[in-house]
């Protein structure tokens, strides 16, 4: 019976295997990136709750974004560089530690594919439907939405980590660079066909799910573009999507290859790197991209650029 829920109490991460010398590359560069990251994505949210006049279901809802790029970057950035500057037999982590490290590294990525896809629908609204948009972007439909989008990552994902956490341990070494659901059930020597299976699907679920709902509203958005020939209306409508776009072809990008590389283990330390840039690109280059895209936003920073400028 011992055997059977026995856990290692304490594991050893694999970690980054980088030379000294690029260790401090690596170090400098993902602190820079971390901090920027947090600068850009906090500065976004106190700009929009500070100008009323982005107290608009669009800008509310793209508050999730911010938010979820601040979580997926502190959930990884921080202990890969504790790690970077820890002799690698000292690289420990608890298992509780590496359990939240999971969930919170999963739960990430799902939310980035439903708050896009949320937002996705928002566009879709306000180009397709611009008369109902205030009757159907109700204060009461963006709670929902919000909602959703959240719940719709929270639940899956618990009951991902869940089907590893039941798992008994015959291994203490994570041979990753940071805790995800695979590095866990891979911890144990019971049967992991249904975590595989699960895990497969909740992925396959999502990636279609996040692609038809993207690809349906664009070409419905596109549809009316062609039929309204409103010069006005068209260059509205693609300045409000190409930002958008741009995100979600950022996530696709950067969140794939980690996945396919997962399936060629001689690539270990080129998939190790493609997840690193998943938690520091879509982060550092999400705010840059709808903060140029917002008016009030671009003048305000305007702004204070000249004033540091007359300033100094």
């Amino acid at each position: 019976m011992d055997n059977l829920t026995f856990r290692y109490s304490v594991l050893l991460v694999e970690g980054l295997q980088v030379t000294p010398q690029s260790s401090q590359l690596t170090f400098i560069f993902l602190l820079m990136a971390y901090v920027f990251a947090m600068v850009s994505n906090i500065g976004i949210l106190i700009q929009i709750s500070a100008e009323k006049s982005l107290h608009q279901p669009m800008y509310i809802l793209f508050c999730h974004l911010p938010v979820n790029d601040i979580m997926g970057a502190t959930v990884l950035i921080p202990r890969l560089l504790k790690d970077l500057i820890t002799d690698p037999s000292e690289r420990y982590i608890t298992y509780v530690e590496c359990v939240f490290q999971a969930f919170f590294t999963h739960l990430y990525g799902t939310t980035s594919h439903t708050i896009l896809m949320i937002m996705a629908f928002d566009r879709y609204v306000a180009i397709c439907n611009p008369l109902r948009y205030p009757t159907i972007m109700s204060n009461n439909m963006v709670v929902k939405l919000s909602a959703g989008a959240w719940g719709a990552a929270v639940v899956p994902v618990s009951i991902l980590i869940g089907l590893s956490v039941r798992l008994s341990h015959c291994r203490s070494l994570i041979a990753n660079h940071f805790c995800d659901n695979p590095s866990l059930f891979k911890l144990s020597c019971e049967n992991v066909v249904i975590n595989n299976v699960y895990g497969l699907t909740f992925t396959v679920v999502l990636l279609t799910s996040s692609l038809g709902w993207v690809l349906l509203t664009y070409l419905r958005i596109l549809m009316v573009c062609i039929k309204s020939k409103n010069k006005a209306t068209n260059s509205k409508a693609l300045k409000t999507c190409s930002s958008h776009l741009a995100v979600y072809v950022i996530l696709i990008v950067f969140g794939f290859v980690p996945i396919f590389l997962h399936r060629f283990s001689e690539y270990a330390e080129t998939r190790k790197f493609g997840n690193v840039m998943f938690h520091v690109i879509p982060p550092g280059l999400n705010p840059i991209i709808y903060g140029l895209q917002i008016k009030e936003i671009r003048q305000r920073m305007l702004k204070l650029c000249i004033k540091k400028v007359n300033s100094s």
